[in-house]
């Protein structure tokens, strides 16, 4: 089994290491600190299983996953944090390490995921996972770049087929995610949802404009006009104390 180490501690990764090189079926393909390393290194790689910190340099282990083309690799988590468990089995983890954990532990891990014959394929793009930082920032996978978007930057998003189209002053973003994820997990004192195609930040709103027949469409900071629907109005009436 080719396994990929992904922790920011050396001491960790260390003790990784030694519990692998005492099972003689796991092949150690390399080591990562920073989740923008380990991006590269697992589309790199292509290992069958990776020990994932959560809480890292530049990218978290969520953001991670996320990222990741190579969708049939297998996660362990290893963390010194009990408050990500559930998320952790939601994104599809064989097991989740809290640290300090001893060989007897790490071998038990190592048998679920030898136990799991089928691939563990994951969709984490469509699923509506509130990791550390998503009330933040977003993360975009561009080819060999990532954009890192800070939510204070974000003017509105537009849904486009099944993916969505994030703006902001310095451009436009794609990435492949659902505009209902983004109405649960965006903080919703700064943005608000206002047709099924668009969400927007309130504080990018410049004003409310009449439309034709008696409905009304928004005017942002930025020069982009969207309409407003029915249903929508009333929420962002009582948002704006309109």
């Amino acid at each position: 089994m080719k396994v990929l180490l992904i922790h920011d501690e050396a001491l960790a990764r260390s003790i990784l290491r030694n519990y692998c090189e005492r099972i003689p079926t796991i092949e150690i393909l390399g080591e990562c600190e920073n989740g923008f390393d380990a991006v590269k290194m697992i589309d790199e790689k292509k290992p069958d299983l990776i020990f994932l910190d959560v809480q890292m340099p530049k990218l978290n282990g969520f953001e991670v996953l996320e990222l990741i083309q190579h969708t049939t690799t297998k996660v362990i988590f290893t963390t010194a944090f009990d408050e990500y468990a559930v998320k952790a089995f939601d994104a599809d983890a064989l097991d989740y390490l809290l640290k300090p954990f001893l060989f007897d532990r790490f071998e038990q891990a190592l048998e679920k995921c030898m136990a799991a014959s089928i691939p563990n394929e994951r969709n984490l793009n469509t699923q509506a996972y509130n990791y550390p930082d998503e009330r933040q920032r977003i993360v975009i996978k561009d080819g060999e770049h990532i954009n890192i978007i800070p939510l204070q930057e974000l003017i509105y998003i537009e849904a486009y087929d099944d993916y969505v189209k994030l703006y902001t002053n310095d451009g436009r973003y794609v990435k492949k995610q659902t505009m209902t994820h983004y109405e649960k997990t965006l903080p919703d004192n700064s943005f608000v949802r206002i047709h099924r195609s668009a969400i927007i930040a309130i504080d990018r709103i410049h004003k409310i404009e009449n439309a034709e027949k008696g409905r009304y469409q928004v005017l942002l900071t930025n020069g982009v006009r969207l309409p407003i629907s029915r249903n929508a109005l009333p929420d962002l009436k009582s948002r704006l104390g309109w």
